[in-house]
């Protein structure tokens, strides 16, 4: 067996030898969000015009490569888990697909029905031992590495060193790449008068002790704003972000009523500034696992009080909820929310909630319509639905039944669009 440093020399290549690795045809699957193999994307763009029916694998991508242009259609092939801005603007071109999923199941059910030729990957270095972390991104990551035929991994001395099921073996590799470039940022949304009224009707509904999974955004992070007040709050969430660093400074997170886990913080990835990464390199208090693990409902509904946060675009008067597109236009992606929105309500004293503000568009459109819009995706179904909030209230729906949901929605919706909203629920009779 070879000693791990000569075995990394032996392995490591350059990028455009990774790039030229690659056969038309072929299916790369790359690692996502905050773990973007930067380098290899980048160069793999540069050389688009060389290939021939190569299709990206990818979620929440960060950065336009530029190789889902209109110029490289026919060469490069794009399919998404979860739009980002930079999908959303190049789907017109065909060049993009989304992937329907939950995200528990995303990477399983994709290596059980397709062949993953390639990953790239992302780590930080090697260890004495032989050991890289994967770093900020364990979603689909670790399966793909199983089963893909053809394993990169580009290191980046400035990607933190994280815990939990994240490391990897330089002998379970084919090829190491180098690339040091700044690591991906998103910048904190500052929460607006909106935002903050949701936050607080979201933080009266969470009792001390309870298990937090939270998103991103101004939503969010004026929820965790209004929780600094609590007390022996945990996390399990898909999303690691800078609230709740803010959170776990301020007390208010210490994860020591968690059920499983307990003192830990359990995600599968983080995307943040570079507080959150310096937070969590090396940080014993903060656990990262496969997202088939994280967001398994079965695994979730362990946690006492677990409380799942979700945001949304618009919800119906009978609780069906749309959270990832505009009518037939793909905006995002189901991403973990039925996975946690259904857990947390499987566990002790757990709630699901979604929220959003009343209105889009400037205040010109109503968030909470009468029905959804033709061919709208129904993220969340009304038979799952829990509570919804906005900033003007609270409506709990599980076990209502569709005229106390209609009363409820419209309690909540803008003052400016309930005499509509009635008149509309009259109209299609829903009471």
């Amino acid at each position: 067996m070879l000693k791990p440093e000569r075995e990394y020399k032996e392995k490591e290549i350059s990028l455009d030898e990774a790039v030229s690795m690659v056969d038309d045809g072929d299916k790369i699957v790359a690692a996502m969000a905050g773990s973007e193999p930067q380098g290899l994307l980048e160069r793999l763009a540069d050389r688009g015009q060389e290939f021939s029916g190569v299709t990206v694998v990818s979620c929440l991508m960060m950065q336009d490569y530029g190789f889902t242009e209109p110029e490289l259609k026919g060469h490069i092939f794009n399919e998404s888990w979860f739009y980002g801005e930079h999908d959303r603007k190049n789907h017109e071109y065909g060049n993009v697909s989304y992937i329907p999923n939950n995200l528990h199941g995303a990477g399983i059910n994709k290596a059980a029905n397709d062949d993953i030729d390639v990953l790239w990957g992302t780590g930080a270095p090697m260890d004495s031992r032989g050991y890289f972390s994967l770093s900020l991104g364990l979603t689909y990551e670790k399966v793909m590495i199983e089963e893909a035929d053809l394993v990169v991994l580009e290191i980046n001395e400035n990607l933190p060193r994280t815990n939990g099921d994240t490391q990897v073996h330089i002998s379970r590799l084919d090829h190491v790449v180098e690339d040091n470039g700044p690591l991906i940022e998103l910048p904190y949304i500052d929460p607006g008068d909106l935002e903050e009224k949701i936050g607080r009707n979201v933080a009266e509904l969470i009792e001390d002790g309870s298990t937090l999974q939270l998103g991103i955004g101004g939503i969010p992070n004026a929820i965790t704003e209004c929780l600094k007040d609590k007390k022996d709050l945990g996390v399990h969430t898909e999303m690691l972000t800078d609230g709740m660093v803010d959170l776990f400074y301020e007390g208010a997170i210490t994860n020591s009523r968690k059920s499983i886990w307990p003192g830990k913080m359990v995600a599968t990835f983080a995307l943040g500034t570079q507080k959150l990464y310096d937070f969590i390199d090396g940080n014993i208090a903060v656990e990262f696992q496969q997202g088939k693990v994280t967001n398994d409902p079965a695994v979730i509904e362990q946690n006492h009080k677990m409380v799942s946060i979700n945001t949304a675009l618009q919800v119906d008067l009978t609780g069906q909820v749309c959270s990832e597109a505009l009518g037939n236009t793909q905006y995002s992606g189901t991403g973990g929310q039925v996975d946690t929105h259904r857990g947390a309500q499987r566990s002790e004293g757990g709630r699901g909630i979604i929220a959003l503000r009343s209105t889009a568009g400037g205040g010109d459109i109503s968030t909470i319509v009468a029905q959804l819009p033709q061919g709208s995706k129904v993220t969340l179904g009304r038979n799952d639905i829990d509570t919804v909030v906005t900033e003007h209230g609270v409506a709990e729906l599980k076990g209502k039944c569709v005229r106390d949901r209609v009363e409820a929605m419209i309690s909540i919706a803008h003052p400016d669009f309930r005499d509509d909203l009635r008149e509309e629920a009259r109209d299609i009779e829903l009471w």
